[in-house]
């Protein structure tokens, strides 16, 4: 995720760089301050194991720069749906010049991350009763938690962004743990990534 609101982690303390003028595309004001970090696409080889490993389509709470370009390549390459869900407008319509809306990629924009249907879209000849892939990583970071409870049986592979334990009294996601049968870290970056399922034992994930 590229814009982080006041609800930020505490991630922005180790932002390498900050863009504080207005930044502008087509004539709109896409973010007043922005920051920018390699620490964004930390939850990267957790997508990419997963996608190795699923054929479904995938759900994601937050469009981001690295994120949504990668996964939009897959569902193409792959004839999967990429679903992307976005509640900042301004952020949302900045993506919508680049990602139109197409057979394989949906841009929906919410209020509310709530208010969002996590069912699985209707597809021909595809019977999956679950996501492939869900990616967790929208702000409010508050909102985090909430949501993955209410996806917890929806999906093969849940993947969550920024899952250091130092950004858990905004996350919560300590609260969330108990509710999966599976779970693995990412370690490779100082910006952590955890990949949680209900369905498949992730003790051999990484090879």
């Amino acid at each position: 995720m590229v814009w982080i609101g006041k609800h930020g982690l505490s991630l922005r303390k180790n932002i390498q760089k900050k863009l504080t003028k207005f930044i502008w595309r087509e004539g709109d004001i896409v973010a007043k301050k922005m920051f920018v970090s390699l620490a964004y696409g930390s939850h990267l080889p957790c997508l990419i194991k997963a996608v190795e490993k699923t054929g479904g389509d995938i759900l994601e709470f937050g469009t981001g720069i690295f994120s949504t370009p990668y996964l939009r390549y897959v569902a193409m390459l792959q004839d999967r749906l990429l679903v992307s869900v976005e509640n900042f407008k301004p952020w949302y319509d900045f993506m919508l010049k680049y990602y139109e809306n197409s057979a394989y990629h949906e841009m929906v924009f919410v209020e509310n991350y709530a208010d969002f249907n996590i069912g699985i879209p209707v597809r021909l000849n595809d019977q999956r009763d679950r996501w492939g892939i869900v990616l967790i990583d929208q702000t409010p970071d508050s909102s985090r938690a909430e949501e993955i409870i209410r996806l917890k049986d929806k999906a093969e592979y849940i993947v969550i962004h920024d899952s250091n334990p130092s950004n858990d009294r905004v996350t919560k996601y300590s609260t969330i743990y108990p509710h999966f049968k599976y779970k693995t870290d990412w370690h490779g970056d100082k910006n952590r990534a955890t990949v949680l399922s209900n369905y498949h034992d992730l003790k051999d994930f990484w090879k």
